[in-house]
């Protein structure tokens, strides 16, 4: 009688590898690609839910490259931050991706890390003044 000791173990590499093919250009269902594979959907699914949580975009397949996560979209444009175009080029292709999409979402982390910056600013001014009148206070 097999027991769990008998499922088999796989590298992070291969799992990567496997889920490499739920992307474009081949864009496998987890059905079929659990099934070519001879791997349980239950395992893939996990797989894909750890990989994405690493920092790794393997979106699900229903969803478009616009409605990826925003941690998706920035675990992107974190790897591909110091490629060159032809890099960069090859990657997209790869992935089904548009450079001009990932100058975008680097664009819309500035821009997002901008709005938090000038945010931040507003309650630590709120803060010194609160400050500086409970220091009055307890002068008094």
């Amino acid at each position: 009688m097999a027991g769990i000791t008998d499922m088999p173990s796989y590298s992070e590499e291969r799992k990567h590898a496997v889920l490499k093919r739920l992307l474009p250009p081949q864009s496998l269902s987890i059905a079929v690609l659990a099934k070519e594979e001879g791997i349980s959907e239950a395992a893939l699914y996990n797989w894909r839910k750890r990989f994405n949580l690493s920092g790794h975009p393997v979106p699900e397949k229903h969803l478009s490259s616009e409605q990826w996560s925003a941690e998706a979209k920035l675990a992107v444009v974190l790897e591909t931050a110091r490629f060159n175009e032809a890099d960069l080029s090859e990657y997209c292709r790869e992935k089904g991706l548009y450079p001009d999409q990932i100058k975008q979402w680097k664009q819309a982390c500035v821009h997002g890390n901008q709005s938090v910056v000038k945010a931040s600013k507003t309650p630590r001014k709120t803060l010194k003044e609160k400050e500086n009148e409970n220091k009055i206070k307890s002068k008094s």
